[in-house]
């Protein structure tokens, strides 16, 4: 199995999209990330950080979404099944709360499978949905964002979000 040294954590690039749907694709499959289209991932390719292999492959990619002036999403965080276990996931996500702290976000929300990886880095479960003031909750009603929609557990999204667990972390 490499190495995580092997790897470089670096902000994706318009070109890293097709890499990363193709790995995208066979966990859609498996229903434990949503495939999304093509323009979904460049309008927000600069969410993104990838960690590159020394041949120029993606092992793992993640992104960070703000959704209020306190609070952003990581989002579709995954690693290469050949990666599995060698860190990669780990340097993903430490980067992609760095760049969260870097932007001002006192606070973290996943929604996940992996609520073990979570919790080693510091995420708790989502006790209850009072994760944002009453005013702050009218204002994201107002997104058209589906994530922020899976944060605030609206019953729309709840097919996409079985079996996920919601979790946060503060920085």
């Amino acid at each position: 199995m490499p190495a995580a040294p092997a790897v470089t954590v670096r902000p994706a690039r318009t070109q890293d999209v097709p890499a990363i749907r193709a790995l995208v694709s066979p966990l859609a499959e498996r229903r434990v990330l949503l495939q999304k289209e093509a323009v979904a991932f460049y309008e927000s390719i600069q969410e993104f950080m990838v960690a590159e292999a020394e041949d120029g492959s993606l092992a793992g990619f993640g992104a960070l979404h703000v959704m209020w002036q306190d609070i952003a999403e990581v989002r579709t965080l995954a690693v290469a099944d050949a990666w599995l276990g060698a860190g990669v996931g780990h340097r993903i996500l430490t980067a992609l709360l760095e760049r969260a702290r870097e932007v001002g976000v006192a606070r973290v929300f996943c929604l996940t499978f992996e609520v073990e990886f979570f919790r080693r880095h510091g995420f708790e479960v989502m006790a209850d949905q009072s994760a944002v003031d009453p005013e702050v909750y009218a204002e994201l009603l107002r997104s058209t964002d589906e994530g922020v929609a899976e944060f605030l557990d609206l019953a729309r999204v709840k097919p996409n979000t079985l079996g996920n667990t919601r979790m946060i972390r503060s920085l």
